[in-house]
């Protein structure tokens, strides 16, 4: 006998994506075997696009192009061999490659208050779930948002589009072949924020004013290209317009003034867009006085029989021109007129004077001098004597740092001895820094106490402190210290430090405990604002900001703390952090309502049942439904991810009793049931309507598959029933199998397939939207294979 062959090399499983080609191939140990390849059972033969080769041992099916009718279990048979493998069809989401290099690489511009509309038409196995992102969150419907969903395209529409839409948004399409993320930026472009204010008066004169802004903290997207200056005397309605700058520029001088009088400038910003909303300023007065203001009080350097030095300070104020000198007078304590002590203002801050009476007691006055004439007098200096003193001050006891920060230290000392200190007027208090060999005044005043504060030091700065005791002799011997500033408090800028241990979308059961910790960091601390849905918090939640950690915390969760919170993070520098995330309160399904069995279609069982309470607020409840065929067997699930409150069964034994089971379920798990509480029995069919295939056999023998009647496009309106027929031909008779969208229904319990004798039947019980789309119905033999097609279309009730 001929020896036995085996295969060297079987078949192996082939995953493809759908519209490549396959190819399986298998290795046996004789050159005679011929064989033949089966598909689910059935045996194939060449047609279109399949194609059967032998080259010596290696036997292989080839598919030119894989459609998702061609995935299922193939065998190849040859003499006493046997070998099978599965091809899978991948159908993942795709979007042509020419609209998804224009949607990544080029952002959507829109002007502001145009409605925005974003379609991403796609290809790939149904169903394909489409989620829109936008900053981490997935968008969902708003008053101005929608985001539609079909089973070729998913389109984002914004309504009325804001400056705040701007940004990066990414679209993630998904199905049971794998997922697509498409990344996407829109640009909505409007006119500018007005300029940041306030404004402020730089300068102020008889003859004009200068005027200062800041830039729009928003330029609308589009560069400011200039500014628009307008002015309105106080008392008048009508605004003018002085003038326009470039963007580059934010201030503006405008001579069109009058002496005394009071007005009110405005500055808006323009873009390409158009013009901002106006700044204005406050009331602001053409003064008719360009003179100096007043000088410090002069201070007295030193003092003797015949001689007093004095030295003073240039005013804050200088006028509309520089100071060219100073004007001093005098007089004598207890009058009340003031003497010229020169005539011709001396440029120099320092001046001694000699004509002087012995034993009177003199005060000074400074006033600065410009081109408009002389300004303000200084309010008077100390008293001094025109005397020689008796004797210095001794020094101060005691002298030691008392508290300090990164800016400032606080002196305190005691006054001297007796002796020494009975004529003290006052303290004047010096510094230097360890860089620098110059002691500076720290006072322009003698000080009346005994502490002072020195401010506006540098941190980590060695600085050397010193004070001295005043009598009218003048200043006594310093006492010395040295003091080192403290290290100034790092300055950072708020952030927010999200990691994976912070959640964008939180799931919790009600009466547990919502618990956010947010880490952050800021120095100086900043400014922590809490919102929920735009609104501040209830008194239900309690924040707290300690050690680097925000945290939000509320006690028992309740289905009214659902909703969007934001945590704003915010410094004086108008630097601003924020975070948002979503929390769905929720719990155990509530158990659903009674169960209620129908017989609508023959030989079926629809199941129908009250919803359970808790649809109210659960977004994502569905139903499982379970049967047993006796009262104490097991429970089985026969329906899952249910959406409605219907669901038909289809295989019925007749003559044997079931019992049904609908139970609710979420993300924490499910409710309890709800049971029948009598079994289902559908009666056995009497013997007389088993008769009729006889009449059919024999007729044509050993033929193909052909439709005698083929399928017909049907519309359907949401929730009745729809039923397509068509009339099948062929010996042996044809196996039957219906596609939705080239899936196959055969194991679906949402669609009941009938074959009576070559008419066949599908029947759709409450037809949903999700229903619509293209039939097929394959009728296969051992001759050949013959489809029909036809489309269902679903229309709304209204």
């Amino acid at each position: 006998s001929a020896p036995r062959c085996h295969v060297n090399k079987p078949l192996l499983d082939v995953r493809v994506l759908k519209g490549e080609p396959a190819e399986l191939s298998c290795t046996v140990s004789n050159n005679e075997v011929t064989g033949t390849w089966f598909k689910d059972g059935l045996k194939l033969t060449s047609m279109d696009g399949i194609f059967f080769e032998k080259e010596g041992l290696v036997h292989k099916l080839i598919i030119n192009k894989v459609e998702d009718i061609h995935a299922g279990k193939y065998r190849f048979e040859g003499g006493d061999i046997k070998t099978e493998a599965s091809i899978f069809v991948e159908d993942p989401p795709q979007v042509d490659k020419v609209l998804l290099k224009n949607l990544t690489s080029v952002p959507t511009v829109a002007k502001a208050g145009q409605k925005v509309k974003i379609k991403i038409p796609f290809e790939g196995r149904l169903p394909v779930r489409a989620t829109w992102l936008k900053d981490r969150m997935e968008l969902v419907d708003d008053t101005r948002i929608r985001v539609d969903k079909t089973e070729t395209f998913t389109m984002l529409s914004i309504f009325n589009s804001e400056r705040k839409d701007c940004g990066d948004y990414k679209v993630r399409l998904k199905n049971d072949s794998g997922v697509l993320e498409i990344s996407l930026k829109l640009v909505v472009i409007d006119k500018p924020q007005p300029p940041a204010g306030p404004i402020k008066i730089v300068e102020s004169s008889a003859n004009d004013i200068t005027i200062q802004w800041k830039p729009p903290k928003d330029d609308g997207g589009k560069p400011v290209q200039s500014y628009i200056v307008e002015r309105q005397q106080v008392g008048k309605n009508d605004w003018v317009t002085l003038g326009e700058t470039p963007r580059s520029c934010t201030t503006f001088t405008t001579n069109k003034v009058e002496q005394d009088m009071s007005y009110y400038f405005r500055v808006r910003a323009v873009n390409a867009e158009g013009t901002s909303d106006a700044l204005e300023s406050d009331e602001v007065k053409a003064v008719s006085k360009a003179s100096p203001g007043a000088p410090d009080p002069p201070e007295i350097v030193s003092a003797s029989r015949d001689t007093i030095t004095i030295s003073w300070k240039a005013p804050r104020k200088t006028g509309s021109s520089r100071i060219v000198g100073y004007i001093v007078q005098k007089r004598k304590k207890g009058t009340t007129t003031w003497l010229p002590v020169n005539n011709v203002p001396v440029a120099d801050k320092k001046l001694k004077m000699t004509n002087l009476k012995k034993g009177l007691q003199y005060e000074f006055r400074v006033a600065a001098v410009n081109a408009a004439g002389i300004g303000d007098a200084s309010e008077p200096s100390q008293p001094v004597f025109a005397r020689d003193s008796t004797q210095s001050p001794g020094q101060v006891q005691d002298l030691k740092v008392s508290s300090s920060d990164s800016t400032s230290v606080t002196l305190t000392w005691k006054r001297p001895e007796a002796k020494d200190g009975s004529d003290v007027k006052g303290y004047e208090v010096e510094m230097r820094s360890s860089k620098n060999l110059n002691w500076t005044k720290c006072n322009t005043l003698p000080i009346e106490t005994t502490t002072y504060t020195v401010k506006g030091l540098q941190a980590k700065e060695m600085y050397f402190l010193r004070v001295r005791a005043l009598n009218d002799s003048g200043p006594g011997e310093a006492t010395e210290l040295e003091a080192c500033i403290e290290a100034a408090p790092p300055v950072v800028s708020p952030r927010l430090l999200i990691d994976d241990t912070v959640k964008s979308f939180l799931v919790v059961k009600a009466g547990n405990t919502i618990r956010v910790n947010i880490p952050f960091e800021a120095s100086p601390d900043a400014v922590v604002t809490w919102l929920k849905d735009g609104l501040p918090l209830t008194n239900r939640a309690t924040v707290k900001t300690k050690d680097g950690t925000i945290q939000l915390l509320i006690g028992a969760a309740e289905f009214t703390d659902s909703g969007v919170y934001t945590v704003e993070l915010q410094d004086g520098l108008e630097k601003r952090e924020t975070f948002s995330f979503q929390v769905q309160v929720t719990d155990i399904p509530q158990s659903p309502g009674p169960i209620k069995l129908e017989e609508n279609v023959p030989n079926t069982v629809t199941v129908t049942w009250e919803p359970s309470a808790s649809e109210k607020w659960e977004n994502n409840l569905y139903y499982t439904v379970l049967k047993r065929e006796s009262q104490k067997g097991l429970w089985h699930v026969v329906g899952d991810l249910i959406y409605t409150n219907k669901f038909t069964f289809t295989k019925l034994i007749p003559g044997r009793d079931y019992y049904f089971r609908v139970v609710a379920k979420n993300d924490l798990g499910a409710s309890g049931p709800s049971d029948t509480v009598q079994p289902w029995r559908i009666r056995k069919q009497k013997a007389e309507f088993q008769v009729k295939p006889q009449k059919y056999r024999g007729v044509n023998q050993n033929q193909p598959p052909r439709f005698l009647v083929p399928l017909k496009p049907h519309v359907v309106t949401t929730g009745s029933e729809c039923r397509m027929s068509c009339a099948v031909g062929g010996h042996p008779p044809p196996k039957i199998t219906w596609y939705k969208d080239s899936r196959d229904l055969s194991s679906d319990p949402n669609y009941f397939c009938t074959n009576n004798f070559g008419v066949c039947s599908l029947v759709v019980l409450g037809v949903t939207k999700h229903d619509e789309g293209e039939y097929m119905v394959e009728a296969t033999n051992e001759l050949g294979r013959a489809f029909s097609k036809a489309f269902l279309t679903i229309k709304g009730n209204n």
